[in-house]
């Protein structure tokens, strides 16, 4: 039976017991499905993890299309700001304990 299509480790977390995986995300029927932890202390850490994520996929289109990654981040955080503004879906958050995990 075929699974998801799924990412490789990062070369740098590869036999480090200290390395803890926070997101999942997938692409499923047009929207997204997701899996994480809390992880972090303080919910402003995933501020910069978002930011994070926004730049490496600046960067990805800057690479592979004919966005510039400063066009390709500035269209990431327009979308964000409208989707914050008026959410297209707000979905559901399950513990993971009702979820047999």
């Amino acid at each position: 039976m075929a699974g998801p299509k799924e990412q490789p480790l990062p070369p740098d977390v590869i036999g480090r017991e200290d390395a803890t995986e926070v997101l999942r995300a997938f692409v499923l029927d047009g929207g997204l499905s997701i899996a994480f932890q809390r992880a972090f202390e303080e919910p402003d850490v995933w501020g910069l993890l978002l930011v994070d994520v926004a730049r490496h996929a600046a960067r990805a289109y800057a690479r592979e299309s004919d966005y510039s990654e400063d066009e390709a981040l500035q269209r990431i955080v327009e979308m964000f700001e409208a989707e914050l503004a008026r959410p297209t879906d707000t979905g559901t958050t399950s513990p993971r304990s009702k979820q047999g995990h």
